[in-house]
């Protein structure tokens, strides 16, 4: 058995991460500093709209504490029973944050219907006003994060969280513009009812990214069949199988799988061959592969010998195959 794990993924990793750090808590101050103001406006202007807002902004700073603690717990090296170090740290980050954007969303549907149904007064000129400087901070908290590596399902779920943020802040203006100058204070209701959709979509799709990686999903963008007859295609393979493709966190994926090499093949040489393969096409630079010697029979490493194919990828036993140990 033979095993390439690749760390290709470390170079530069130390100032990328660093950075990373500096563009979310650049961005948590700003939305600390606003989100307290918001509160206090909110309750005197008696706005749902601006207090959902508000509530958003809180857990937009839950977002960012969440991803800059997971941060940290991920660059811890391997030790212990954890060989892969503590990389899932993050995607338990993405998931808690996504579980969050839900709930408040169901909390703001249900306020939100009843101020639909009774609509208070509502101070739409200070709603208004308070939800641009909410657009501003917000475009602001974006660019920031949006420098981070948003590769990462961490730093991607506290970038969703202030970019729906951002849309919830202009459908709050465009409602405290509709009290302000046509009285219609149930725009307030409706605007905190366009918050909450916002939250649901974004939840969501932090949920289903995040449970990919928890489940062992092949990583997006990658079909394990395709791959597999892409190695099974390769000079001196005789057949792939036992292939398994999974996340161990955010663009950090694994394979392993298990060749039989032509009779007269280098299972070294093969070996190299499809790290290389995966490396520059799949962008897969962690592998285990356990090469071996097909049952001898005739045939040569070029285009003479049967077809190639991926066998089923359920483990089973192979008698007769001759181990690579030359």
């Amino acid at each position: 058995m033979s095993g390439d794990h690749g760390h290709g993924h470390g170079h530069g990793h130390g100032l990328s991460a660093e950075s990373d750090r500096r563009y979310l808590g650049g961005a948590l101050a700003l939305i600390l500093v606003y989100m307290t103001g918001e509160v206090v406006i909110g309750l005197l202007a008696r706005s749902l709209a601006l207090i959902s807002d508000a509530a958003h902004m809180m857990t937009d700073a839950f977002a960012i504490v969440l991803a800059l603690i997971a941060m940290r717990i991920a660059a811890r090296p391997p030790k212990g029973g954890y060989t892969y170090g503590l990389r899932r740290a993050e995607i338990l980050s993405a998931q808690l944050n996504g579980l969050t954007l839900i709930l408040l969303a169901a909390f703001f549907v249900f306020e939100g219907v009843q101020r639909l149904v009774s609509p208070p007064e509502v101070d739409g000129r200070l709603v208004f006003w308070t939800s641009l400087a909410g657009i501003a901070v917000n475009l602001a908290a974006t660019w920031l994060i949006g420098k981070a590596n948003r590769s990462s399902l961490n730093v991607e779920g506290a970038f969703q969280h202030i970019l729906n943020d951002l849309y919830a802040f202009i459908s709050t203006a465009i409602a405290g513009l509709l009290v302000w100058t046509a009285g219609f204070h149930r725009a307030d209701a409706i605007g905190s009812l366009v918050v909450a959709a916002l939250m649901l979509k974004s939840g969501y799709g932090l949920l289903r990214d995040a449970g990919r990686v928890l489940m062992e999903a092949a990583p997006a963008g990658i079909d394990p069949s395709e791959l597999g007859a892409r190695l099974a295609e390769r000079p001196c393979v005789e057949e792939i199988h036992d292939l398994h493709v999974w996340e161990v966190g955010s663009g950090y994926p694994a394979l392993s799988a298990h060749v039989l090499v032509d009779s007269e093949g280098d299972c070294h040489a093969v070996r190299r061959d499809l790290q290389d393969v995966l490396r520059t096409e799949y962008g897969i630079t962690h592998t285990t592969l356990e090469v071996d010697h097909h049952s001898e029979e005739e045939g040569h490493c070029d285009d003479a010998h049967g077809p190639r194919h991926v066998a089923d990828p359920e483990p089973h036993e192979h008698a007769g195959n001759a181990p690579c140990d030359h």
